[in-house]
């Protein structure tokens, strides 16, 4: 999605933030416990994972948009749109999490729409914030958050899944039409939706939610290489992550070698896939100026927050001088891929 020109300007994003939970799990006491294996631990290569034991995730988004509101200095009842989006439970089975972020950050009046496009639905959420200003003009303002938690027993963060482990975290940008400190550029998703099946697998549809005692995405992953798709899934997503990220640059009026692209952010999945699935695709791209982040070795995967949660960083850690452009890479179950260009404002 251009978000560029033939626009008279770019929506900026006013405000970045991440908020964690206190506590940490590390990988030595992971090990020491039996939680997670040698081999897996040391091509995976996280330090330590953060951990919600008593804030639940939509609780984590809220804290994040507080954060956001302060830093930007906005009343959250100028808020016009909130999209929320989350990878898994928020704590209740019937309900709208959308609108528990708009109510406890101030915004009871704004509409709110939860967008669940697993661990991409922070791109997918910036994408529905940012066309719905680009369309509606009585939407001056908009915040988008993430939230999410992993929890035993339900949810094994560190052996329940392949090639990453899962961190607690709540997220939020704010958007507005002229003020903020980064420009947001564009917003490219590629959709590979025959790869549904990956979280699936051969499971018969269920008549009613948490019928497993335990998420096992291993169990429909191993159901997927049985079924003969891994190879096409590994050349797709070689291709995805192509077409995302010159889709983001060619929107963003940007080329690959511009000096002024100075980062690509990748998700935050183990330090093992991204080096043998996602760098090889990125080595093709030419970004000859740019300097290739994995930021999730302290936090682990934060399921639909790792996009945002890399600005945020970028942001705190001030990266970003003025003029530079980040790449902000992501994907989800799905399967999507997207990359966020934002560049630093005057």
């Amino acid at each position: 999605m251009r978000l560029s020109p033939p626009l008279a300007s770019p929506l900026r994003i006013a405000a970045a933030r991440l908020w964690l939970p206190d506590r940490r799990e590390t990988t030595e006491a992971a090990l020491t416990a039996g939680r997670v294996d040698e081999e897996t631990a040391t091509r995976l290569g996280y330090r330590e994972v953060t951990v919600s034991p008593d804030h639940s995730a939509p609780e984590m988004a809220v804290s994040a948009a507080t954060d956001a509101l302060n830093a930007a200095g906005w009343d959250g009842a100028g808020v016009d749109m909130v999209t929320h989006a989350w990878t898994y439970h928020q704590g209740h089975d019937f309900w709208s999490p959308a609108n528990y972020v708009a109510h406890h950050m101030g915004a009871s009046t704004a509409t709110a729409i939860g967008v669940q496009q697993m661990c991409n639905g922070g791109a997918a959420a910036l994408e529905v914030a940012a066309a719905r200003m680009i369309a509606d003009p009585s939407v001056a303002r908009s915040a988008v958050t993430t939230g999410d938690r992993f929890l035993a027993p339900a949810f094994d963060r560190w052996m329940g899944d392949y090639e990453l482990v899962y961190g607690d975290a709540g997220t939020a940008l704010l958007l507005d039409r002229a003020q903020g400190p980064y420009e947001l550029l564009s917003v490219a998703t590629v959709v590979r939706s025959e790869y549904e099946t990956m979280h699936r697998g051969d499971d018969e549809f269920s008549s009613m939610a948490r019928t497993l005692p335990q998420v096992d995405v291993r169990r429909t992953k191993r159901a997927f290489v049985a079924s003969g798709a891994e190879p096409g899934f590994a050349a797709a997503l070689i291709d995805a992550v192509l077409e995302a990220v010159t889709t983001a640059l060619a929107e963003a009026g940007l080329a690959a070698d511009d000096p002024t692209v100075r980062f690509l952010t990748l998700p935050r999945l183990g330090a093992g896939p991204l080096e043998e699935f996602f760098l090889p695709a990125v080595n093709r791209l030419g970004l000859r100026h740019a300097e290739i982040l994995n930021l999730g070795g302290g936090t682990g995967h934060l399921g639909a927050g790792d996009s945002a949660a890399n600005l945020a960083t970028l942001h705190a850690e001030k990266r970003l001088a003025q003029g530079d452009v980040a790449l902000l890479l992501s994907l989800g179950g799905g399967f999507s891929w997207s990359c966020v260009a934002v560049r630093a404002a005057a």
